[in-house]
């Protein structure tokens, strides 16, 4: 069993427990169920593309970073003039939580990617509830079927979705639908970062999606090469979480990239 598969097989027993705990009914009253969510793809398009991570740990890494507060780094992340902000709600695998999402939504307004694995539309109504603007649809995960199902939902709740996929096979399942696509150049079997996926995937989507890099950035002339084959946004985890201020690294790396004749 793969650690995807593993994730995966939790998440199933994780939403059944969840969901006798808090009804979808109960989520769809809510305070932050009734708000307007921001667009992702107006932000990636309008400011300068990244997408900043709050995460604590992966089954990869390792504990990356157990002691920053959600609410420092993410005010610092918007401050820094980041497109969006990304935040892991998976517990068991990544020691997020819903309250960590709740807390970004409480100090910040710019767009907030919901980042778990999503296998329920239970999660969806729980993404809007919690104050999310985006959803994350991975496709080694999800059926076609399954994708335009949730996309659809997603988009009745007012949330956008971005749809991650990692070779050819998964960019069958592409809905013209979709918000969004994001090429994560982290294999999720073997967790292993090969950079060039992105590159390689990109000129197979049709022409005006919006496309995301995702894992393995870890220098703003990442963004540069990205950037010039035609990437609209990059996902941006641990390269800032790994330290021991995430929100002053993700300044001088945007200062970085500000100085840089693109």
């Amino acid at each position: 069993m793969t650690i995807l598969d593993k994730i995966t097989a939790h998440k199933r027993q994780e939403v059944l427990a969840q969901e006798a705990r808090i009804s979808q009914d109960v989520l769809a009253k809510m305070p932050y169920f009734e708000r307007k969510c921001f667009s992702l793809k107006e932000h990636i398009t309008t400011h300068n593309g990244i997408i900043s991570e709050f995460k604590r740990q992966s089954p990869s890494k390792g504990i990356i970073n157990d002691t920053a507060m959600v609410s420092t780094v993410v005010k610092g992340y918007e401050a820094a003039g980041v497109s969006a902000v990304s935040v892991l709600t998976d517990k068991h695998f990544f020691g997020g939580s819903i309250q960590d999402l709740m807390q970004a939504r409480a100090v910040i307004q710019i767009p907030i990617l919901r980042k778990d694995f999503i296998i329920s539309s239970y999660q969806i109504y729980e993404a809007k509830a919690i104050g999310a603007d985006v959803i994350l649809l991975i496709a080694a995960i999800l059926t076609k079927k399954e994708i335009q199902i949730f996309t659809h939902l997603a988009h009745d709740l007012g949330l956008e979705v971005l749809l991650e996929i990692h070779n050819e096979t998964e960019l069958k399942k592409y809905d013209s639908a979709i918000n969004l696509v994001g090429i994560n150049n982290r294999n999720l079997k073997t967790f292993e970062v090969d950079f060039d996926n992105a590159i390689r995937l990109n000129k197979a989507l049709p022409k005006g999606t919006i496309k995301i890099a995702e894992s393995g950035i870890n220098d703003y002339r990442n963004i540069i090469k990205l950037k010039k084959a035609n990437f609209d946004g990059f996902l941006i985890g641990e390269n800032f979480m790994k330290t021991a201020n995430p929100a002053l690294a993700c300044q001088e790396f945007v200062a970085a990239l500000k100085n840089t004749k693109i």
